[in-house]
């Protein structure tokens, strides 16, 4: 039996059917064609929160598409980042990133739920706010430099912070390695409580993110010390960066970006990215960013993935050696 010949005319309409046949296959659906969802790893109210639902309202307008906020609070920030870690990387659930549920949180559990660099797929640095170093006015201490002084002669000087492995808590114990003094952590419940203790003068020092104590700075309740960014805060410009007293090995912002599950496709993350620029440069945004003490950092995915790395590296460790579980 011999095989029939292909001629042209059978080849190209074998094509032509082909080529029906895959246009009637359904088209994948444009993205986003449903809302988006933004995890924040915090309660509702903070500045986490304020940032997703500032982002979030103005991200709608640039994707014309429903963006909204889901609070997923607990272990760290680790609950809602597990959330986002084990969603589909389709572009509908995103987490508003910073470095609690990134470089402290995952490092104060048992087990760790996940890998923080490359379990996320990192789009859109937003912004940073310094921490404050701050003190009681009836304490001997005006500068960090002071501070370091102080713990030296007295051989021991105790911080307060918001509770066990917040950023306060960290960063103090960050000091302790750097400086080589006996720092000793005082846990509070909260901010609010510490600052109690502060201004009455029950702890000498304490350390937090800087945007809700502007105004105990002015009032005179509180000393601060220094921010820990490598530049002075615009909130608060006559204080002096630790960069500035020499401490380049403590500087450190708590930063806030847009991060998605791992394998997020290329170009929903640069769809993203340029929404995301697009929004931090308006000035009406730039604004309400800087009364939370945030600066606002538009740039690349790629860039944004190198910072989550290297507050990684650095704050992993130290997470690891203060001993600290939630």
């Amino acid at each position: 039996m011999t095989t029939p010949r292909l001629n042209r005319r059978t080849f190209t309409s074998g094509l032509a059917a082909s080529a029906l046949g895959l246009s009637a296959l359904p088209a994948r659906a444009a993205w986003p064609d449903k809302p988006i969802r933004i995890v924040v790893t915090f309660p509702a109210g903070g500045a986490s929160d304020i940032v997703a639902r500032l982002m979030a309202d103005q991200l709608a307008r640039k994707l014309n598409s429903p963006v909204v906020v889901d609070n997923r609070p607990g272990a760290g920030g680790s609950v809602g980042g597990q959330a986002v870690h084990q969603a589909s990387p389709d572009g509908y659930t995103l987490m508003l990133s910073n470095s609690t549920p990134i470089s402290i949180g995952p490092f104060a559990l048992d087990k760790q739920p996940y890998d923080p660099v490359e379990g996320f797929s990192h789009i859109a640095m937003l912004g940073s706010a310094p921490c404050v170093l701050m003190a009681t006015p009836s304490a001997p201490i005006r500068t960090i430099a002071d501070l370091e002084s102080v713990a030296r002669k007295s051989g021991r000087l105790d911080f307060g912070s918001g509770g066990p492995a917040s950023i306060g808590h960290i960063y103090g114990e960050l000091m302790r390695k750097t400086m080589g003094v006996n720092l000793v952590h005082v846990p509070y419940r909260g901010g609010a409580p510490m600052t109690t203790d502060l201004i009455s003068g029950v702890i000498p020092v304490g350390i937090d993110v800087l945007t809700a104590y502007v105004p105990y700075f002015r009032s005179g309740q509180l000393i601060p010390l220094a921010v820990t960014s490598a530049a002075r805060s615009p909130l608060v410009p006559d204080v002096p960066s630790v960069q500035e007293f020499g401490y380049g090995k403590l500087v450190l912002d708590n930063f806030f970006g847009l991060s998605g599950p791992p394998g997020l496709p290329a170009d929903l993350v640069a769809k993203l990215n340029s929404a995301c620029n697009e929004v931090l440069a308006q000035p009406e945004v730039k604004r309400k960013m800087l009364e939370l003490g945030v600066t606002t950092s538009p740039g690349t995915s790629v860039a944004f993935s190198r910072y989550v790395r290297d507050q990684v590296a650095l704050l992993a460790p130290t997470v690891k050696a203060a001993g600290t579980r939630l």
